[in-house]
């Protein structure tokens, strides 16, 4: 098939988009199997979606620009919450299974910084799976699309200032040339470019890596949201954390230090507080201890029915949620910055388009909302879809430039790591501009060692890009906290106050 429009991701932003962009010729690149592969089919928590009593999209739209830190769009705000009941019917019009109350209507959960109870999940804490069973079902029946399943894009072809296809590489490591007059990036997060994270293997920036090489416009790459509470048990790297679904917190369970204390107690919103506010307050906590999740009194002997999923992940190390409190620690789970796009998620470079966590939209403003990344991704994708299935079809350029790339060099698995840990050390929950200046500098190192055309290049870049935005925005603002900043301003305020010390 000749495409028209080619996918790089195949999370639910890209077969949103897939299936909405007929009848174009659509090829979507996945490097691993169709509905299993990416963070959405990880997602445990579930969808946002003000279809409950006595809720309403303005009411979502003010939680999400509040747990956004006033930072989001409201105009983008606004159309994405208006959007989430019709996009529920959607999914299930396509055939995706929620979990129903006693009554037979959609069960509803309540997560952090949520006003009102609106988490629209399926089979307790595996509505991602579910969600993607039914988009991959529905992308496999549909003529327009074709999908490869072990490729990988390595670059994007140009034709003078667009872009006009990618450089793909299958299973074997061969790699072809892939024109297309239209090319969206769904790539995903950046959590693997951190040394924790609930993040996939392939969440490693790589969309934002070829967005810098074309010279698209990126935003907010400072912004960055830890999750609070990763399952803390080390595996070997570069593995993710398992993830613990903030509907626990939901549904009562609460975090302890080592001698049982709830220390959120005091704090606005407690556990249900914005992640940048719980993240933070388990991080410092786990300077004087170890940190635990205890679930016990809310869940108990029903966990393995309410979340099985979290079940099977605490039995899989050894742990039981229904008698003990599980360990935790915060990690990377999601990524507000991206590349910039406009409402058709268009970039700042022709031809190319993103959606999903690769893309910034506006709408998560400086920290994302619990469980309205699967409503934007559905939403945006749909746009875009839609959007290029009406406008006329470019012309083709004659020439296309492709693209350096390199296969990896025995060295670069180590440097990878080093970033790694450079990025958690110096832009991890809490930022100075002394840390961030010498993760720059380690950095620019590896970068200036590494093979123009590898993944090391593109990691480094992307680090640098990251550290750079930063060390940018010198106080700090949602998930982004500068606690040099913080310092500074706190000395100011006492010594206003005719105080010392």
């Amino acid at each position: 098939m000749r495409a028209e429009v080619i996918i790089v991701g195949s999370g639910v932003a890209a077969l949103s988009a897939a299936l909405a962009a007929a009848p174009r010729r659509v090829l979507v690149l996945t490097p691993e199997r169709l509905g299993l592969d990416g963070a959405s089919h990880w997602a445990q928590g579930g969808i946002a979606a003000a279809i409950g009593e006595g809720d309403s999209p303005a009411q979502h739209a003010e939680d999400t620009l509040a747990a956004g830190a006033g930072y989001g769009d409201p105009a983008r705000v606004a159309e994405l919450t208006r959007a989430g009941p019709e996009l529920i019917g959607w999914l299930q019009q396509l055939g995706a299974r929620f979990d129903l109350d006693v009554h037979g209507r959609i069960s509803l959960g309540r997560e952090a910084a949520h006003g009102r109870a609106r988490i629209v999940h399926a089979r307790g804490d595996a509505t991602g799976a579910e969600v993607m069973r039914a988009l991959a079902q529905a992308v496999r029946a549909a003529a327009h699309i074709e999908v490869r399943e072990g490729w990988r894009a390595c670059g994007l072809l140009q034709s003078d200032s667009s872009v006009r296809g990618v450089l793909a590489a299958d299973r074997e490591g061969r790699r072809f040339a892939l024109p297309a007059p239209a090319v969206i990036l769904a790539t995903g997060g950046i959590g693997q470019l951190f040394r924790y994270t609930t993040n996939p293997l392939h969440a490693d920036g790589s969309g934002l890596a070829m967005a810098i090489t074309v010279g698209a416009v990126l935003r907010d790459l400072e912004f960055v949201q830890f999750h609070p509470t990763a399952l803390a048990v080390r595996g070997l790297d570069p593995a993710p954390l398992p993830l613990l679904t903030e509907a626990l917190r939901g549904v009562g369970a609460i975090l302890i230090d080592s001698n049982g204390r709830r220390f959120m107690a005091s704090t606005a919103g407690a556990e249900l507080a914005a992640r940048d506010v719980v993240s933070r307050a388990v991080y410092r906590q786990l300077r004087l201890g170890p940190v635990y999740l205890d679930s016990r009194a809310a869940v108990g002997a029903d966990f393995p029915q309410r979340f099985p999923a979290v079940f099977a992940l605490a039995q899989a190390h050894g742990l039981d949620p229904r008698s003990e409190p599980l360990p935790v620690a915060p990690a990377v789970h999601y990524h507000m910055g991206g590349i910039a796009v406009d409402a058709a998620g268009r970039s700042s470079v022709d031809g190319l388009f993103a959606v999903g966590e690769v893309a910034c939209s506006g709408v998560h403003g400086a920290n994302r909302l619990a469980s309205n990344s699967l409503l934007e991704g559905m939403a945006y994708g749909r746009a875009v879809g839609g959007y290029l299935a009406q406008i006329p079809r470019p012309i083709m350029p004659a020439r296309l430039h492709v693209p350096v790339h390199q296969a990896a060099a025995p060295q670069d698995a180590a440097a990878a790591l080093r970033l790694r840990h450079l990025l958690w050390d110096h832009a991890g929950i809490e930022r100075t501009a002394a840390g961030l200046q010498i993760g720059m500098q380690r950095a620019q190192t590896i970068a200036e060692q590494a093979t123009q055309g590898t993944q090391l290049a593109a990691r480094a870049a992307v680090t640098m890009a990251i550290l750079a935005a930063a060390l940018a925005r010198p106080n700090s603002l949602g998930a982004h906290c500068r606690s040099d900043a913080d310092e500074a301003a706190a000395a100011d305020a006492l010594q206003r106050a005719g105080c010392s010390g």
